[in-house]
Formats: structure tokens, sequence, C-alpha cells
């Protein structure tokens, strides 16, 4: 029988670079001496012949194409030898899922929540990032799956379709469209907007008036989504969203109006990601099934 030229701790300090960015960063993590974590390194580069990290003099160590490749199959190799030498159950092994940071509050809870109560011995880790954050994660194994927009991730994500929602508008209690209902993109954008500025939310929500032939006046910008409540319900402008709020209230207590949109709008499109042809632990593809038949 060949042996395996690359040890389960040589691994744990390739992961562990690729997550924090840098061999110190990784030796600091693992309690161990930072030339422990470079040898390492430098021995699974030269198994395989190429360059898993970029070296850059104050920039840390990035995965190259190839290392991103193969962190994922490092990492579901990590994972699939902890399942096989554990004498626990692998109920035991933490899920650990990233949600895009407007998704989260509105889904995250109710999908951990649900899935403890089929899964009761189960734990569900919880990060918030935005899209380049959260690819970034799965491709280094800092997270198993991601709940996303799918803004046209990379082709290394496996994507898998959850809902479309569309856009809808936000004004104050006492606008002049509030008692409408629906309006159409354009009386709505008469008015300044306040803007999601987070990547691609903003791409997206500008493209829509583009489409529409309305060119917005932005009066704000946040990357929250409960400032941008706030700011509309105090009649600072009107806004954008695509995720489901189901209050009528900002948080500070004013009240604001859900606007339907007219017309055809390209719609979000809410997606799971891992990476593709990942082998995460059992309860990975168990939450990943529960998370997808819970928005059926």
């Amino acid at each position: 029988m060949q042996s395996i030229p690359v040890t389960l701790r040589q691994i744990d300090y390739v992961i562990a670079t690729a997550e924090t960015g840098g061999t110190a960063a990784a030796a600091r993590a693992l309690n161990v001496s930072q030339p422990s974590v470079s040898l390492a390194i430098a021995k699974v580069e030269a198994h395989f012949g190429r360059a898993l990290f970029i070296r850059s003099s104050g920039q840390g160590m990035t995965p190259t194409p190839f290392g991103l490749r193969k962190l994922a199959a490092l990492r579901s190799l990590r994972i699939q030898a902890q399942s096989a030498l554990s004498a626990e159950s692998v109920d035991t092994e933490p899920v650990k899922l990233g949600v895009f940071s407007t998704l989260g509050p509105r889904y995250a809870p109710a999908l951990i929540r649900t899935f403890k109560d089929i899964a009761p011995q189960s734990r569900v880790d919880l990060v918030e990032g935005d899209l380049e954050q959260l690819t970034n994660w799965l491709q280094t194994g800092r997270i198993d799956l991601a709940l996303i927009y799918d803004f046209g991730v990379p082709t290394s994500l496996e994507i898998v379709p959850l809902a479309d929602v569309r856009p809808y508008g936000l004004v104050c209690a006492d606008h002049r469209l509030a008692q409408h209902g629906a309006v159409d993109l354009g009386d709505l954008l008469d008015d300044p907007l306040i803007l999601m500025n987070l990547p691609h939310s903003r791409e997206y929500f500008l493209s829509l008036a583009q489409m529409n032939g309305v060119r917005p006046r932005i009066e704000y910008e946040t990357g929250s989504i409960e400032m941008l409540r706030a700011m509309v319900a105090n009649r600072m402008g009107v806004g954008l969203l695509a995720t489901d709020i189901a209050q009528s209230t900002a948080c500070d207590g004013q009240p604001v109006v859900r606007l339907d949109l007219n017309g055809p709008l390209a719609p979000h499109r809410i997606a799971l990601a891992q990476i593709a042809q990942a082998h995460g632990g059992p309860l990975v593809a168990r939450f990943r099934d529960h998370v997808v038949q819970w928005f059926r």
C-alpha cells in the first residue's frame, strides 16, 4: 500500500494559513511555531510541484487559483478524516454557515431554529459577510455553506437556487405615494434615493433604475437595511430593497410604507452556495437539504 505523502497536521497548517492570511497568524491560532507552519506549507507545495500561496510583502499570503482548488479538496479530506476517526456521532460536527449580511436576520435564525427541531444535537456556527468575503471563506474552508444573493458567483462555487424575490420601494407614512400600493419606479425615484451600498447590491439597484430610464438622485448611501429603513421613515429620502421585512416600523418606531413596483423588474435570486464537488460532513448535507425544503 502506498503511503500518504501529506499529513493531517500539514493540512491543518495549510488551511489555517489560508484562513488567517499568513503563517504568523496561523501559528498563533494553532499554538505552534511559525517555522513549523512555513515548513509544512513548503512540503505540501513541493508535493504538488506548484505554489499554494502568493507571498506579498506586507500583504500576507493569498491562495493562488491552484491553491483555492486544493484548499477545497484538503478541507473535504480533513472533514472526512475527522469523521472517520471520531468516536462521537457525526451529528456533533458543527455546520459552518455564512450569510450575506442583508439576508442573515431575515432567514438565518429561522433556518437554524427549525433545523434544531429535527436535529436537536446539531450545532450551526454563523458568520456574516458580503459576497466577496463569503466567496473567500468558502474557497478557504472557513465556512461550509453560504446563503447569498446570486450575483454571478465564481464557477468554483456550486449554486442551489432557493427563491426569486422582487425589489420593492419604501416611503415614509405621509409620503405622496404612501397610499398607492404599487408605483412605477420612475415615480418613486422622483424623490432623492437612499441607496444600499453593499458590493453588488449597489450595482443591482442602479441597474434597475437605468433599465427603466431613470437617473436617481442619491441622497445617502448605507450598508445597513435598518439604517435605510429608519432614514426613509424619517423623511430623508425613498428606498429600494429586495430583502423581505415584515415590520411596518423602523427600529426607532417610525412608520415606513412598502410599495410594490410595477412592470418587469429583474429579481434578486436567493441561493445556497458551496464549493463545487466539496464533500462536507453528513450534517452539512442534511442542513443543505433542510434549507432547500424550508424555502420550498
